[in-house]
């Protein structure tokens, strides 16, 4: 990693949108990590879906309580406390999949029945008692009372409300531990999550991530998406898991792309003068992402989450964003890095 510039008069700040992804999210952990280390930068606001919101929450509880630096410990804490939580789990990548190094788990035999039950077999007969060792995990390290407390940065999560098939956003104030299970919610195995009377499910199938919610607050106009579900894959999906790999990941893409149809769209309009830059807020998009090296795994491997292999993750994500960093710092504030028509369209 690039050591870090001194401080300057006045930092640059930046809003996050942050992806699920399942145990992809320790690449998310590496970009934050290297994000929060640059002196030159200041976190307007957050949202997060899924394993995003999970990041999302750890961050600005972290950036309250301490600042940067907390933060960063903080976001190393709860992955290693994942981590650890996996290593006393029958899940577990054998050794032909260690000796591979890809990070899939296709030769795990509890990885095979498992996916196996999950296509038979719902949640409710499976998990009676609706456990998810996460929840422990988030509780532990985070502090959802005094993160409700604050207004900066700003923190929203999203969940797909079950019944009526409608996105919803939650911000900092209404932020609870079920707020981020419900964000993190995958039907096929976890329960739906109730909150406030309504049953919630990932974040993912409305919004991965949402990013109104950071254009309808003002401030700032950059956008920093980190991406962790590929856009373009290398090959056909030809196998069963593939092609519901395949379908997941669209559906998960979907509403980002659409967003990122609008932005471009509006940012036009601004540029051709047909829009007034007084009322409406022109957005510089910039992404940082790993498309080669996360659309080489599989679905098994978002259950992957041996140390090792989130050590791996980090490390490409501290490298992602050392790039970014690098090539288009100059660019935040004054412009997008990211050609949006390019990537999206």
């Amino acid at each position: 990693m690039t050591e870090a510039p001194p401080v300057p008069n006045e930092r640059k700040r930046i809003k996050i949108a942050l992806q699920g992804g399942g145990s992809h999210g320790a690449f998310t952990w590496g970009v934050l990590d290297r994000l929060l280390a640059d002196p030159r930068l200041e976190i307007e606001a957050v949202v997060g879906t899924s394993a995003g919101a999970m990041n999302a929450a750890v961050l600005v509880d972290g950036l309250v309580r301490g600042g940067p630096e907390f933060a960063r410990r903080e976001l190393r804490i709860f992955w290693e406390e994942v981590a650890d939580l996996a290593a006393f789990s029958p899940l577990q990548p054998s050794l032909l999949d260690r000796m591979l190094g890809s990070g899939n788990m296709d030769f795990s035999p509890l990885w095979q029945v498992v996916d196996v039950l999950n296509k038979v077999f719902s949640p409710y007969e499976l998990n009676p008692a609706a456990f998810n060792p996460l929840q422990q995990v988030l509780e532990k390290t985070v502090d959802f009372a005094g993160l409700r407390q604050g207004t900066e940065p700003a923190l929203f999560i999203s969940a797909t409300n079950v019944m009526t098939g409608r996105i919803r956003v939650f911000e900092r104030h209404e932020v609870t531990v079920d707020t981020i299970m419900a964000s993190a919610c995958l039907p096929m195995m976890f329960h739906a999550v109730e909150i406030d009377g309504q049953h919630y499910w990932d974040g993912g199938y409305c919004g991965n991530p949402p990013i109104f919610p950071l254009i309808y607050m003002g401030g700032g106009p950059d956008v920093l998406i980190v991406q962790l579900n590929p856009i373009n894959i290398p090959g056909l999906p030809k196998d069963v898991r593939g092609i519901l790999d395949r379908i997941n990941t669209l559906s998960f893409n979907s509403s980002l792309m659409r967003e990122m149809r609008m932005i471009k769209f509006v940012t036009d309009l601004i540029d051709r003068g047909e829009l007034s830059q007084d009322r409406f807020l022109r957005i510089y998009i910039h992404t940082i992402d790993a498309e080669e090296e996360l659309g080489a795994l599989n679905a098994s491997s978002k259950f992957n989450a041996d140390k090792e292999f989130l050590r791996e993750l980090y490390a490409l994500g501290v490298a992602k964003a050392d790039a970014f960093l690098a090539a288009h710092f100059d660019d935040i504030g004054n412009r997008s890095s990211t050609d949006i028509e390019k990537k999206f369209f």
